[in-house]
C-alpha cells in the first residue's frame, strides 16, 4: 500500500509475485480500506511506508484481520532512484520486498507510545518557537 495525505493506492500480489486484479486507489478512510483488504482475504499482509499519516492505517488493519508491516523509509530509498515512479510501482516494489523477505522493516509504535511522541513532537516545536 502507498498512502499519501488524500488517497492511497492499493495493489494486491500473490505468493509467487503476480499481481491479483488492478491496483485500486481509494480516499483515506477507514470503509474502503477495510473493504479492500477484506477482498486479499483472511490474514492479508499489508506494507506499507513509514511516512507521515500512516497511524490511521495500522490502527484500522488489525482490525480488518490483516498483518501489518511498516517499511523503513531510508531502506526503501533505493525504490526512489527507479525510471519508472508512480504509486502503483512503490506499492508494488513494497509487496515484492515483503514477498522476498527483504523488506526493511520499521518498528511498529503501539498507539499510547504514538500518543507521548506527538506531544514531545508538539512541544518540541513550541520550544523552538519560544527561543527563536
Amino acid at each position: 500500500m502507498d498512502l499519501h495525505r488524500r488517497r492511497s493506492v492499493l495493489v494486491r500480489m500473490r505468493s509467487d509475485g503476480r499481481q491479483l486484479g488492478k491496483m485500486v486507489r481509494f480516499n483515506n478512510d477507514p470503509a474502503p480500506l477495510k473493504r479492500e483488504i477484506a477482498k486479499a482475504g483472511p490474514h492479508a499482509k499489508v506494507v506499507s511506508e513509514a511516512t507521515l499519516g500512516w497511524y490511521w492505517a495500522a490502527d484500522v488493519l488489525p482490525e480488518a484481520v490483516a498483518e501489518v508491516h511498516l517499511a523503513h523509509p531510508l531502506g526503501v530509498k533505493a525504490l526512489a532512484y527507479r525510471r519508472v515512479k508512480n504509486d502503483e510501482r512503490d506499492a508494488a516494489d513494497l509487496a515484492d520486498l515483503l514477498r522476498m523477505g527483504q523488506l526493511p522493516e520499521a518498528w511498529l509504535a503501539p498507539p499510547r507510545t504514538r500518543e507521548l511522541r506527538e506531544l514531545v513532537r508538539g512541544r518540541h516545536k513550541l520550544v523552538n518557537l519560544r527561543t527563536n
